[in-house]
């Protein structure tokens, strides 16, 4: 497991071997959604806003 400070709150987040990166994970205390910048060494940063198409 990996230890990682969420850059929202600062909790620590224990991730698994398995993350890859571009992954989007969730902060379990502040609810937000973290992107896997890289798995050596762990970097996360705050995934970025995804505007939904809805085909206009």
């Amino acid at each position: 497991m990996n230890p990682v400070l969420c850059p929202e709150c600062e909790a620590e987040l224990m991730l698994g071997a398995s993350v890859e990166e571009s992954e989007i994970i969730v902060c379990p205390d502040c609810g937000v959604e973290l992107e896997v910048l890289s798995v050596d060494p762990v970097e996360v940063s705050l995934a970025p806003d995804v505007e939904e198409d809805w085909g206009e």
